[in-house]
């Protein structure tokens, strides 16, 4: 580790595998690498430049980053090579063994540490609460509820976009559509956050989802005794494969859909809100068209895409030309599969009349985003309701914006100003 890398407060870097070239290697932290933190899509940008579009990094324990299009998106549909199930039975079983004899279930987040043809079979009593239909029916709700938070701070003349808006707005809905209680929004966004940073070994996360699923275990008890209108009373209400739901595969979907549901959408609302402050002439253009809301809301999904999926390598294969061996691991970068040129010409550049405008934002083959039809109607309806009750807006000079990085690139301060 050189002085730089001490002085900028990279992890620890590992050494390179023997089958690794070093053409195949470039030095990259995906959670600590400083540009990620400054401007996070302008570096990703550069490392599409400087970086082979598959590469080996020796940071975070040492894994390959995918940022290519087309390998971000053979990778994703070839569950043969590349798994979901991170953490294979008898990699659990030796976690075990470290672990406290009282320490219960491991939470394993269900369906996405799964492959078909078990992925499709607990993804199902899933499908009908997020299908298009049943988040269409929520619209009018959640633009009553954004309008809400808009309208609390609109004589103000300025706010932190995030803790006044992006934030609590998806964070809000999504525990009223789960059934958690949403006077613990505070308390369940700390766990986020702690479950989603830089882990030192595998045992990190499995402290973590224990930790998620002890702070829902009050509601999922009660849900299977007292049901409500929730999601949590629906699962325990459906079958898994021909058997009745249990306790254990409640809390691994619920530590699945806490994180997922909790986080994602604040950063995408992020984005388009400060893509906007950056852009008046455009914000304007929207006002006067509010039509193009839904056009405009898809090409910042493209530009600013922020999800960074895990794989792990299940047998030994071949992607961008170098050879990956059986256990590896895999970050399938999809903020670097939507910038790459080779599959949007001037990718840097925002432009709703673009040929190609097939984004991979919410990922691609059996583990698309079960959340994405519920993500567009909250993104489309924010950005209507900015627009219809702020007047120009602008980044806030005084204040820059704060990112981190990771398995998402977040947003975690947006301040603007408006007069």
């Amino acid at each position: 580790m050189t002085m730089d890398n001490i002085a900028a407060g990279l992890s620890p870097a590992v050494a390179k595998p023997a089958h690794v070239p070093d053409a195949a290697v470039y030095d990259f932290d995906m959670y600590l690498d400083p540009g990620l933190t400054q401007d996070p899509h302008k570096r990703v940008l550069e490392l599409l430049r400087v970086a082979p579009p598959v590469f080996w990094t020796p940071r975070n324990m040492g894994h390959w980053v995918v940022t290519g299009h087309a390998e971000n998106y053979a990778l994703s549909r070839d569950t043969a090579a590349f798994t979901s199930n991170i953490a294979p039975p008898e990699a659990m079983a030796a976690l075990r063994a470290h672990l406290p004899p009282d320490f219960g279930h491991i939470p394993n987040a269900t369906p996405i540490n799964l492959d078909p043809p078990a992925h499709t079979i607990y993804r199902a009593p899933l499908q009908a609460a997020f299908s298009p239909k049943a988040m269409a029916a929520r619209k009018e709700d959640i633009r009553a509820f954004a309008g809400e938070l808009i309208d609390a701070v609109a004589k103000q003349g300025h706010c932190d976009f995030i803790s006044a808006v992006a934030e609590p707005l998806p964070v809000t809905v999504f525990l009223k559509m789960l059934g958690l209680p949403v006077e613990r929004l505070a308390e369940f966004r700390v766990l986020v956050h702690e479950h989603l940073a830089p882990a030192q070994s595998p045992i990190d996360y499995v402290f973590r989802s224990r930790k998620v699923a002890d702070a829902m275990r009050e509601t999922l008890e009660a849900r299977r005794t007292e049901p409500k209108d929730d999601l949590i009373s629906l699962l325990w209400q459906a079958e898994v494969d021909g058997k009745p739901m249990t306790m254990e595969l409640m809390e691994d979907y619920g530590v699945l859909l806490f994180i997922a549901g909790l986080d994602t959408v604040i950063n995408g609302i992020g984005y388009g809100i400060r893509h906007l402050a950056l852009n008046p002439v455009f914000q304007n253009e929207l006002r006067a068209s509010p039509k193009l809301i839904p056009e405009a809301a898809e090409e910042i999904l493209r530009r600013y895409t922020f999800t960074v999926p895990v794989r792990a390598v299940a047998k030994n294969t071949e992607l961008g030309g170098w050879a990956m061996k059986r256990g590896e691991r895999v970050v399938i970068f999809l903020p670097g599969a939507d910038l790459d040129a080779r599959e949007f010409p001037a990718p840097d550049k925002f432009d709703m009349n673009r040929e190609n405008k097939m984004h991979i934002a919410f990922g691609v083959g059996p583990h698309r985003c079960l959340g994405s039809h519920l993500a567009r109607v909250e993104l489309q309806v924010v950005y209507e309701e900015v627009l219809a009750r702020l007047p120009l807006f602008r980044l806030d000079e005084t204040r820059p914006a704060r990112f981190h990085a990771g398995n998402i690139l977040a947003i975690d301060s947006l301040p603007i100003r408006w007069d």
